[in-house]
């Protein structure tokens, strides 16, 4: 079971750690939630599951009891200390795989298996959740399913659809691999220090025929994206040479007007300026 906010603070104060914010560290206190994580991912025993910042162990010690194998990945070498010592023995020797490691710069840590099919089950830091998805959707496997614990705002903005104001490049990058199946909002209580924000937990499956944007297109969508408001006229005007003429080609042959702006543009739209970008 999940500490509470006051063994939480006792636990903390014994290892000499206050939670940093610029990493994120709100630890969950709420055993329900934990519960309703694993209820939504509905791991098999045999999976191999991400955790993105296990902290104190909370969500790690649930899905070892699974039986799954965990490849958690934490940053905070304290936290690492800690969670070693927790898990050390024979019966998580072959079960829990620790990396310690920023995970926007190895997203998966150290120690999972090439090309295996594996879940992602995390109470995510909020201060690298949009920068994580962006490395995690650029590795060679994507995981079949995610699991989360995010910001609201973070979730509003993946899942905003065009033509509103939280539509961006990574809604984009995101809809074209993953189908969002749940959301619920999760109250502040249950996190140590409360949070400022409001919290989701979210859980996407993986699309039939996910589609990959390479880094290419990404950094040329990205870079559209950050003229948002703009007419997609004004902004091929601005660009030289290849790219002008791609993006000109590339408004013809899918009817788009000129004064199109980028938040408007649907995602096959901008799968199709990917593909002519690979030709």
């Amino acid at each position: 079971m999940p500490l509470t906010p006051s063994e939480t603070r006792k636990l903390l104060d014994h290892l000499g750690h206050r939670p940093q914010k610029t990493l994120g560290q709100n630890f969950l206190v709420d055993g329900n939630l934990v519960k309703k994580s694993i209820s939504l991912a509905n791991p098999e025993s045999t999976q191999q599951v991400l955790e993105i910042g296990p902290g104190l162990g909370t969500l790690t010690n649930e899905l070892l009891n699974c039986g799954v194998v965990v490849h958690a990945v934490e940053i905070d070498p304290t936290l690492v200390t800690y969670l070693l010592q927790k898990f050390s023995g024979p019966i998580t020797e072959k079960k829990l795989f620790l990396s310690e490691v920023d995970a926007v710069k190895k997203p998966t840590g150290f120690h999972l298996p090439p090309g295996c099919d594996f879940q992602v089950i995390a109470n995510l830091p909020y201060a690298i959740s949009s920068p994580w998805f962006e490395s995690i959707l650029n590795c060679p496997t994507l995981p079949k399913s995610l699991t989360l614990m995010l910001q609201k705002e973070a979730s509003d903005r993946m899942w905003a659809k065009p033509g509103t104001k939280n539509y961006n490049a990574l809604s984009i990058f995101l809809q074209a691999s993953y189908q969002l199946k749940n959301s619920h909002a999760v109250s502040k209580q249950c996190f140590h220090p409360i949070p400022a924000v409001d919290s989701v937990l979210i859980h996407m499956e993986r699309l039939q025929k996910p589609f990959i944007f390479p880094e290419k297109t990404r950094k040329l969508i990205r870079k559209i994206f950050t003229k948002r408001r703009k007419q997609m006229g004004a902004i091929t005007k601005q660009e030289a040479g290849e790219v002008a003429h791609l993006l000109e080609k590339w408004m013809n042959e899918s009817n788009l007007p000129r004064d199109s702006r980028p938040e408007q543009i649907v995602s096959s739209d901008w799968q199709r300026l990917s593909q002519m970008l690979q030709d």
